[in-house]
């Protein structure tokens, strides 16, 4: 035993830890597997992150042994302890859904889409259907609409109101200055 702490002692660092992981890795990622770890190789590599900044202060084949596990059980514990904290993760899957009810965005996309929106929309000028669908269907600031369409806040306003009297009249509703 005497033999073996002197020939331990003369090896470097980088050495050391070498030799432990080639003798110690497959028997910690038994452990850690049968434990079932959820992913016992991530463990195994932190387990000998752990190990490579105390091999300094071993000074034997056995102690390596002993911390190595030492690790590898405190490494069991905090992923035991980190399971219990996070709810368990079920995958949506569509199709095994009993629902039939379609989303209220869904529902909404089809009446923009569905013609009746798009086809209020025709009756504008190309400017105020602009201004109205980055105003609404976008969600764009004034700011940004007259941004991207290269004109001033004030225009973008007056183009947005106009196109909304317009949709209002055809509508067959009232307009505000009727």
């Amino acid at each position: 035993m005497a033999d073996q702490r002197s020939g331990f002692r003369e090896q470097t660092s980088a050495e050391r830890f070498t030799a432990a992981y080639q003798q110690l890795s497959p028997s910690v990622l038994g452990y850690l597997r049968s434990h079932g770890v959820d992913d016992p190789e991530a463990v195994t590599n932190d387990v000998f992150l752990g190990l490579h900044r105390s091999i300094d202060r071993i000074a034997g084949d056995e102690e390596v042994r002993t911390m190595t596990f030492s690790i590898a059980h405190a490494r069991l514990v905090d992923h035991y302890r980190s399971r219990a904290a996070r709810p368990h993760v079920v995958v949506f899957d569509p199709e095994s859904d009993p629902r039939h009810s379609r989303s209220a965005e869904d529902q909404a996309m089809d009446g923009i889409v569905g013609g009746g929106a798009l086809s209020l929309l025709g009756i504008l000028g190309d400017d105020q259907r602009e201004a109205v669908t980055l105003r609404v269907i976008a969600g764009l600031t004034l700011d940004e609409t007259a941004q991207v369409m290269g004109k001033s806040v004030g225009a973008v306003k007056q183009l947005q109101r106009r196109a909304l009297e317009s949709l209002r009249r055809s509508l067959g509703g009232r307009s505000d200055h009727d």
